[in-house]
């Protein structure tokens, strides 16, 4: 820049100016010294340098902040590029990994899973997709030996597949445990829900307790050895239509007590092999047992009922406990059939009518 053309200069020779001008004007009145008259020149003079250097100062500021802004706009072009890197290396990883859940060995399609649960762990909004891949996996056609109905008990127990089976049976109880560790536990009411699509899925050991779902779709499964869904909260509607509980290594037992189903929640046509406990649990919608089958003990004591419940053509084959706390006020119950050699414990204003096969079926009395 040309000196003429600098601000500092015409601001030094402004003052310059003002400075022999005012001054100049005071020494022409003979009232004024001359010390007071260079006094004021030089104040008014300093006034103009005083309002240059507020003037850069402004511009400093304005300049610092457009330099913060384009320095911010340059780390937010930079977080973009670093976060679309990791989507794609995710991405990448997912591929690999669902790829590998066809491999042959079973080791590897272990670590095809695991690799998939570190990505959820790392990358929630991987999440839900990772947890239907897993529910996908279990989907998957699948059977074993000591599943046959017709072994008695001792015998399945002490049945084993072929090599193959018996991997395989390890690389679903891989998945089925990865699933519970990616669900919230239900202590955290802030945590999102998740939904799991089991249906036809063929599962051993499912063990669900204490987390936090969504909607759980279990249509149509097949479930061995024990399930423990106890201190479930379900935020989304329940599906057990058609289902079975059945032995594997251990009794079937299916275990839900201290539950809360807070939507739907479908048992019609279930079959429960052995004891079925729902003590304590809270079903808040729309609950149906119609058509489903206890052939063992059913305890449904302290169960808290506040939507609809049906229970028509529901078979207790076994002991029986249905002292519910709280029921609604209209309970279908058309062809509830119990057995008359059982011990069966009503709630208040139900009753056992005996029926010409020898059976008897529950009754509301009027």
């Amino acid at each position: 820049m040309k000196p003429w053309r600098s601000p500092l200069a015409w601001t030094f020779a402004a003052s310059l100016v003002l400075l022999l001008g005012v001054g100049g004007w005071l020494l022409t009145d003979p009232a004024t010294s001359r010390s007071d008259a260079l006094k004021t020149g030089g104040l008014a003079g300093g006034a103009i340098v005083a309002l240059y250097a507020l003037w850069l100062n402004d511009r400093r500021r304005r300049v610092e902040e457009r330099r913060q802004d384009i320095e911010r706009q340059r780390h937010e072009l930079e977080s973009q590029r670093a976060e679309q890197d990791r989507e794609r290396v995710a991405d990448e990883r997912f591929a690999k990994a669902v790829e590998l859940l066809g491999h042959a060995a079973d080791q590897v399609r272990v670590g095809a899973l695991h690799a998939l649960a570190g990505l959820a762990r790392n990358r929630p909004s991987y999440t839900q997709t990772v947890l239907d891949v897993l529910c996908s996996y279990l989907r998957r056609p699948f059977t074993h030996p000591r599943y046959n109905p017709e072994l008695d008990r001792k015998k399945r127990d002490d049945t084993r597949g072929t090599p193959e089976e018996e991997q395989e049976l390890q690389v679903r109880l891989t998945a089925q445990r990865l699933i519970r560790e990616l669900l919230p536990p239900v202590d955290r009411p802030d945590a999102p829900s998740y939904d799991l699509d089991l249906t036809g899925a063929v599962v051993e050991y499912l063990d669900l307790s204490g987390c936090r779902i969504g909607g759980l779709l279990l249509r149509y499964a097949a479930l061995h050895s024990s399930t423990n869904l106890s201190g479930c909260r379900f935020t989304g509607r329940v599906y057990f239509t058609a289902a079975g509980t059945d032995g594997g290594r251990l009794i079937g037992n299916f275990r839900c007590r201290g539950a809360v189903f807070e939507s739907h929640a479908w048992f019609s046509g279930t079959r429960f092999a052995e004891l079925a406990d729902f003590t304590e649990t809270t079903f808040a919608g729309p609950t149906t047992f119609k058509d489903a089958v206890f052939l063992r003990d059913a305890v449904f004591h302290d169960v808290r009922v506040t939507g609809e419940l049906d229970l028509r053509r529901t078979h207790f084959e076994g002991q029986t406990d249905l002292r519910f706390a709280v029921l609604p006020r209209s309970v279908s119950l058309y062809n509830t059939r119990v057995q008359s050699e059982k011990d069966v414990q009503l709630p208040p204003g139900w009753a056992r009518e005996e029926l010409l096969d020898g059976d008897e079926r529950i009754v509301a009395e009027h």
